[in-house]
């Protein structure tokens, strides 16, 4: 028997980077939806991840939380869908996978919260500052057709996510290379699944 696939998530979330990837695999998955400081916090869901926060999924009695470790889940656990990386291509794969995770992601949120770096002291971030961000970015989007090389894998719907939503509300430079690379993989038909999904369940919930 097949382990049951559970999601868990808010359509106003990151949850949409997990659901893209959900899509992409083509397995069966049960959907949660959570509520922001009310059903996220409850003691049922603080068991499946502590924080409090979404996304996550489990996958019979395995839970994974953090929305690149997800994607990199799903694409090992569903190794047919060929998302998972080649040998050749696991270099580019993690590099871009956790820059995305952890550069990038460090970056925009602290500029979205109006907080930036002082220049004296950029040594001691981690992700350094948002501009060598986004050039670092932008090279990676912009040697091949897909971060890893000509074949699309689960990297791309991480790295892309951010990308795709940063252009939409405006937390990433709205570059050339940024603008082609979405372009590209937002005409996935996983990618326009997951949002009809994701948008009817915003409407299901704003409904309740």
């Amino acid at each position: 028997m097949t382990e049951e696939l559970v999601f868990y998530t808010n359509p106003m979330s990151r949850g949409r980077i997990a659901r893209w990837m959900l899509e992409e695999i083509g397995q069966p998955y049960r959907t949660e939806l959570l509520t922001f400081g009310e059903t996220m916090k409850a003691p049922e869901y603080l068991k499946v991840n502590p924080m409090g926060k979404v996304p996550a999924i489990r996958h019979g009695n395995t839970i994974v939380t953090e929305c690149a470790a997800i994607c990199a889940y799903l694409a090992e656990t569903f190794p047919e869908k060929g998302l998972a990386p080649r040998p050749e291509e696991r270099a580019a794969y993690y590099r871009w996978l956790f820059f995305a995770a952890g550069s990038l992601e460090s970056a925009v949120t602290m500029k979205a919260l109006g907080f930036e770096i002082p220049a004296e002291r950029l040594r001691m971030a981690g992700c350094g500052g948002f501009g060598d961000v986004m050039n670092t970015l932008e090279m990676a989007v912009s040697g091949s057709t897909y971060v890893t090389g000509e074949r699309f894998t689960a990297a791309d719907v991480y790295v892309g996510a951010h990308i795709g939503w940063g252009l939409g509300f405006g937390s990433i430079e709205k570059r050339q290379a940024f603008i082609d690379y979405f372009g590209r993989i937002s005409e996935r038909e996983a990618y326009k699944r997951a949002n009809d999904l994701d948008d009817e369940a915003g409407k299901t919930m704003q409904a309740a």
